[in-house]
């Protein structure tokens, strides 16, 4: 239909960059990502609410905008390294901790995730078996600001 928008998704056109103390990491498209690729998740509720004994409701907006990012890659990825050798820095000195930045964003479909204070929440667990499995390395991100949508090929 003419002006309509159009979108096709496709990881191929998701771009992630982890920058902080001891380098910049490329995480999207070519980093050996999992088939679960890259989750941005916020975690704390925007809201909460106190019902009055006569069913008056009072909502209070929580200013938070705290996140979890998980980016999930193959086991033989060499991506997991550089964010071995990261974590192992940065840990060494609280003045490395928590500097992080991270972007996610899809430059198809407009999303984007732009996040600062991010930290490492642990080294990810490492499993030896018949098949291998996929490395997860989790974040925590102090602020984040986010889109879905806005871009696309419009269709005339």
């Amino acid at each position: 239909m003419p002006g309509q928008v159009a979108f096709t998704y496709s990881f191929k056109d998701v771009q992630a960059t982890l920058t902080g103390p001891g380098g910049s990491i490329s995480l999207g498209n070519g980093a050996g990502n999992a088939e679960e690729g890259i989750t941005c998740e916020q975690i704390e509720d925007k809201t909460s609410w106190q019902v009055g004994a006569d069913g008056s409701v009072a909502f209070s907006l929580h200013a938070a905008q705290i996140y979890r990012v998980t980016i999930r890659l193959l086991k033989t990825s060499p991506t997991n390294q550089q964010l071995s050798q990261m974590l192992t820095f940065q840990r060494t000195s609280s003045l490395f901790w928590g500097q992080n930045t991270i972007v996610v964003s899809n430059v198809i479909t407009g999303d984007q995730y732009n996040g600062a204070q991010a930290a490492f929440v642990k080294f990810p667990a490492n499993n030896y078996a018949k098949e291998a499995r996929n490395v997860e390395w989790e974040l925590v991100v102090g602020h984040m600001t986010e889109i879905l949508g806005g871009a696309g090929l419009l269709i005339t």
